[in-house]
């Protein structure tokens, strides 16, 4: 069972709790990268990773979050594991990359303070066979969110981290976390 695999309390820094998805949403199936495509509100869920292409055998999903932010700004993210039985993972990464050269800026239709999402392949760490950091941010009128990624494929499984709304620089746990989730994935497979 893949949800085995998900990051536990154990494989966490101290303060962290997890709770496991009991639903997943669909990932975007055979949507292939094209020129054609509109930057559009609707590209936001593939640009910042939360929806791949590529259908994927099995999906695992969990919240991670921590609210011993000295700040009093607790830190919120999710893991999802997804596995494939072909060369998904490795397209995934391909069309991910292809999607934000594309669209690296997408204005977030339904604000009425015309707020906007920036999109960039960012510097991280190399992990597994490859691994992508995605930088991602919303603005809307003076406030700025972020909502990075951390994706590592291994073979044919990808293992993705992303943080969600948090304050600019509010990433500090993410590569942490990333590096523990390839971890686990890794110690707990059969």
């Amino acid at each position: 069972m893949l949800s085995a695999r998900l990051l536990d309390t154990d494989s966490l820094p101290p303060g962290f709790t997890v709770e496991i998805a009991t639903a997943m949403p669909s990932d975007a199936g055979e949507q292939r990268p094209s020129s054609q495509a509109p930057c559009s509100a609707n590209m936001i869920p593939l640009l910042s990773a939360t929806r791949l292409t590529g259908t994927p055998t099995a999906m695992a999903a969990a919240t991670l979050s921590n609210g011993a932010d000295p700040d009093g700004w607790g830190w919120v993210g999710n893991e999802v594991l997804r596995t494939y039985s072909d060369d998904g993972a490795r397209r995934a990464m391909t069309d991910l990359r292809t999607f934000i050269g594309w669209c690296p800026t997408v204005a977030a239709s339904g604000q009425s303070v015309g707020g906007s999402y920036r999109f960039a392949v960012a510097p991280g760490p190399r992990l597994g066979d490859d691994s992508i950091h995605v930088s991602c941010s919303s603005t809307s009128g003076s406030g700025t969110l972020e909502c990075d990624s951390i994706l590592v494929r291994t073979g044919t499984a990808l293992v993705v981290v992303q943080e969600q709304g948090n304050e600019p620089d509010g990433d500090q746990y993410l590569t942490q976390l990333a590096e523990a989730a390839l971890g686990r994935y890794q110690t707990t497979g059969s």
